[in-house]
């Protein structure tokens, strides 16, 4: 029987973090314990990078796949030479560029880091989270952490604290709790043993952006689809990010026609007594209301306007609809331009269908 834990559950202010619980968290990382904690993409689940027991651990409570790599947590450019050799001058332009910030480098990994970390491979992937309780925490910590997402494996990401504590309480020994994160999708994954680079994983940093500094980026745009395959970066497979319930993603070149036809296929659901929720942006909120008093549950993404607000929102609207219990959730896809094209990543691999409307 599996030996449950107590997990502390503990607020810390982002501006004026208490230095007692930095500490504490700091020492649990040191004696090869797992702190959840925040980040400005997703809340992390951490471990001390280079505590091979305790990386292994991640993946047991975390049930993820052995062939799904971790993302090495670092605090400074300096401290790159301590988790990856052969540091390409790109490299450190990047993270001159964009770090502290969502963007995940992938290069070829220190003999020092345990098999665990790289899922055995020869590269590392690697990042400098710009969130102060992270940056600090590491610091406190006095070692690169090694971590994922802390949430169960294939769930929405977490990105409040809550949701970690739904996934895993019971199994970790802290989570930080510092609020909402601000961005809410995962960071973009480049891949620097390449050439040209490419983008394995959409994400907070946009394709436009690497553009300015890297003109000849390309992105991959296959997934992995069964749990066993190797990767050499985290975010290849391709069922990830799911809710309980089924979810439905509507696309097209025409917006209009696309909402048209979510309307009703809701309707229909509604009609045959299923329960529905939908995720809509704001400026489609009034046209489904009459659906919202025929039982239908309505998250509001934020406008079509602002995709950062909807990218902050999206996971946490899919808990949300989760936690109502509602059997089909359904969303348009926004396009695919800035924040889009991480947004959609999401939504495709999260689906149960893709319904493409002519």
């Amino acid at each position: 029987m599996e030996k449950k834990l107590k997990t502390q559950k503990i607020s810390i202010s982002k501006s004026s973090p208490d230095m007692n619980i930095l500490n504490a968290a700091a020492k649990l990382i040191n004696d090869g314990q797992l702190v959840a904690f925040p980040t400005e993409t997703v809340y992390g689940l951490g471990a001390d990078a280079f505590n091979a027991n305790a990386v292994q651990t991640i993946f047991s409570v975390k049930q993820r796949p052995s062939t799904d790599p971790l993302i090495v947590h670092i605090d400074s450019i300096n401290a790159l030479s301590t988790v990856a050799i052969n540091i390409p001058e790109l490299a450190l332009a990047l993270a001159n560029r964009f770090w502290p910030g969502p963007l995940t480098l992938i290069l070829e990994k220190h003999l020092n880091l345990p098999h665990a970390v790289t899922a055995g491979g020869k590269s590392v992937a690697v990042r400098m989270p710009d969130h102060q309780i992270a940056l600090m925490l590491i610091e406190s910590s006095g070692c690169p952490i090694a971590a994922p997402s802390a949430n169960r494996f294939s769930r929405p990401s977490p990105t409040q604290a809550d949701h970690v504590w739904n996934d895993l309480h019971g199994k970790i020994s802290m989570i930080l709790d510092s609020g909402p994160t601000d961005i809410g999708l995962e960071s973009t994954v480049l891949d620097l043993t390449k050439s040209p680079p490419c983008i394995l994983r959409p994400g907070g940093i946009s394709l436009d952006q690497l553009k300015n500094i890297v003109p000849d980026v390309q992105i991959r745009n296959s997934y992995l689809t069964e749990n066993n395959q190797k990767q050499i970066s985290p975010g290849q497979l391709f069922k990830h990010y799911s809710p309980d319930a089924q979810l439905f993603v509507f696309r097209g070149a025409s917006p209009e026609n696309v909402i048209f036809a979510m309307y009703t296929h809701m309707e229909k659901l509604l009609n045959n007594k299923q329960s529905v929720g939908v995720m809509l942006v704001e400026e489609n909120i009034d046209f489904f209301q009459k659906l919202y008093q025929k039982g239908g549950l309505i998250e509001n993404l934020g406008s079509i306007h602002y995709l950062d607000r909807v990218a902050k929102n999206l996971f946490a609207c899919m808990r949300n609809l989760d936690s109502a219990m509602v059997d089909i959730i359904l969303m348009a896809m926004p396009p695919d331009n800035g924040l889009g094209l991480a947004i959609n990543d999401r939504l495709i691999r999260a689906s149960s269908e893709v319904v493409w409307i002519e």
